[in-house]
């Protein structure tokens, strides 16, 4: 399909934004630049804390939003995990859609401030993703959770973490209520249709994210499903997943890809593909018509799964 009209838009207003005509900004300065566009406007929240939890390496800072006081009744928990390449991103990237996803959703949401590459390749950003669904669900009562209800979520190397720490809680015992993949990096090959098809000028493109991948994995095997979770031998048995795609980004075909395996091997899924948007359309509902449709789409299922577990009566009084 053709790009929409807001697409159209957006990627005008996105080339003005980087045409500075200067040399490749270092990643520091990246960072920098990005801090300074995030919007002010927040919805406001009962709840929202700082906190550390235990780590691999020492304390994960995570946020924590409620959309109720901390002294109210458990509520569903959801792991948020950020995008920007495991390179780029933090609490602040994602403050704006945690606070959203706790008041329409009514879950507790535990935002992750994992370790960032180069100065932390893989597999930090793994073990710290992990940490905070391991503190969410051995000590529930801080975070004001049901152990009982905990998803996962996140967009982009975000979305691959989520993937990875379904994995990981499959082995290690713990049952999660949900995936949500938000346009998740699956694979680490780098060869589909749509990332020769939408290389470049797509708003990802893709000698950024080779790059960006690359400075993530390090040394690692790049078949290791913890880096690749589309290399994983076995996906059964994993929690139900929500894998949401964009019709002109690189990261489509792997992302549907895993959708595919997943219904596969049994697991509950639904893929939805968004066309005629491009990457990062999911955290910009007020840009894109389409990112406020998938958001109806996310806020529904996440809700679902959630009062699968808890019953709706525990969703209604969220």
């Amino acid at each position: 399909m053709a790009l929409h009209p807001q697409t159209v838009e957006f990627l005008r207003q996105l080339r003005a934004w980087t045409a500075t005509g200067e040399p490749e900004p270092t990643i520091e300065e990246t960072r920098r630049r990005l801090e300074a566009v995030f919007p002010v406007r927040r919805r406001e929240l009962p709840h929202v804390a700082d906190l550390t939890v235990p780590g691999a390496a020492g304390p994960v800072p995570v946020r924590l939003y409620r959309p109720r006081p901390l002294d109210g009744a458990p509520l569903p928990a959801l792991v948020y995990l950020h995008g920007g390449g495991w390179v780029l991103g933090g609490l602040e990237s994602v403050d704006v859609p945690c606070r959203e996803l706790a008041a329409r959703v009514g879950c507790a949401v535990v935002s992750v401030d994992y370790r960032l590459a180069p100065e932390h390749p893989f597999p930090a950003a793994v073990e710290d993703a992990w940490a905070a669904v391991a503190a969410v669900t051995g000590d529930p009562g801080r975070f004001g959770a049901d152990p009982a209800a905990v998803a996962v979520a996140g967009d982009s190397a975000g979305g691959n973490l989520a993937a990875v720490v379904a994995l990981l809680a499959r082995e290690r015992g713990v049952r999660l209520a949900h995936q949500l993949l938000v346009y998740p990096v699956t694979d680490t090959a780098r060869s589909t249709p749509s990332w020769r098809e939408y290389a470049e000028g797509y708003g990802l493109d893709a000698a950024a994210m080779a790059r960006f991948m690359e400075m993530y994995r390090g040394s690692a095997d790049p078949a290791d499903p913890r880096l690749a979770p589309l290399r994983a031998a076995d996906l059964s048995g994993l929690a139900p997943a929500t894998v949401i795609t964009a019709e002109c980004d690189i990261l489509r075909d792997e992302g549907e890809e895993y959708a595919r395996r997943l219904a596969a091997a049994g697991v509950p899924v639904e893929s939805r593909r968004y066309d005629g948007v491009v990457h990062s359309f999911f955290l910009m509902p007020e840009t894109f018509d389409a990112g406020a449709e998938a958001w109806e789409l996310a806020v529904r299922r996440l809700r679902a799964a959630f009062r699968s577990i808890t019953g709706p009566a525990r969703e209604d009084a969220a």
